[in-house]
């Protein structure tokens, strides 16, 4: 009897082996990117400010954990997440098949929605669909007659992308025949690159292409274009370890509650002037 009660304990022990419990943790670190405006930036004294940080603490707020959020520089967010030097993602990062193979996400907290940013007295500055918005998935006939459009006004043109993120598939996807896509570590050097002449657009999420606009250095540029949301923009999600299944069902909990009553419409509202929070 008594060795079947060690066994029985030993199984149980292995069976919860990697499931770290969001109470007994206590503290959940959460990693940025700190250069994305408005999703996440340094503020003027240096302190991390944006949607996701706002929000990170109403999330680590209804999981009842301390919260601690750092900055990481995006080309290795992912790596340092499998390597626990941080316990999740919160960095406007979309749920990709490639980036489901390495770690899980929770229930997504906001659909992407990208858009071309141009110099305002260039041939590119009222492309076809400006104003418009278009989703790869739900308007896939529609959305392709656009592409199609601008990838012949884009041909032998050079198009900046933050490197390794959705809006790189997207035009490796779509333009990568004629166009001259080029990877940037960050939007704000592909913006500078922009308002400097050294490029002829740029791609990235509109929200973050809307604020930059606003900013006297941005002087001189403007959207071009149509919006286009869905298929490899896909929706934004909390990034975890696969093996932290608790830590995850918390974060989905809180982020269900958080757009159930609103409180993610509102921070979105606040930051960006438009309801980013997921459809369907």
């Amino acid at each position: 009897m008594k060795l079947k009660t060690i066994i029985a304990a030993a199984l149980l022990a292995v069976a919860t082996t990697g499931q770290t419990s969001a109470q007994e943790q206590k503290k959940v670190t959460i990693a940025t990117e700190g250069a994305y405006a408005p999703w996440n930036f340094s503020g003027p004294n240096g302190a991390l400010e944006g949607f996701e940080i706002d929000l990170a603490k109403v999330l680590c707020e209804r999981m009842k954990v301390e919260c601690d959020i750092v900055a990481q520089n995006w080309d290795g967010i992912i790596p340092s997440l499998t390597a626990k030097k941080y316990d999740a993602i919160m960095a406007a990062m979309s749920v990709t098949p490639k980036r489901e193979e390495v770690i899980a996400f929770s229930t997504p907290y906001a659909a992407g929605i990208n858009g071309f940013a141009v110099a305002a007295d260039s041939p590119l500055a009222d492309m076809p669909g400006t104003g418009e918005g278009y989703s790869l998935d739900s308007q896939a006939v529609e959305a392709q007659k656009r592409i199609d459009e601008i990838a012949a006004l884009l041909k032998s043109k050079a198009v900046g992308v933050q490197g390794s993120t959705t809006a790189s598939t997207f035009m490796e996807t779509y333009f990568k025949d004629g166009v001259d896509i080029r990877p940037y570590k960050t939007t704000e050097e592909h913006n500078f690159d922009l308002v400097s002449g050294r490029l002829d657009a740029v791609l990235a999420n509109a929200t973050v292409l809307a604020a930059a606009l606003e900013k006297p250095d941005m002087q001189g540029a403007k959207l071009s274009g149509p919006l286009f949301s869905g298929g490899v923009f896909g929706v934004i999600a909390v990034g975890l370890r696969k093996e932290d299944t608790a830590l995850k069902a918390q974060f989905d909990e809180a982020i269900k509650d958080a757009l159930a009553d609103g409180v993610i419409k509102e921070l979105s509202l606040k930051w960006f002037k438009v309801d980013v929070s997921p459809r369907g």
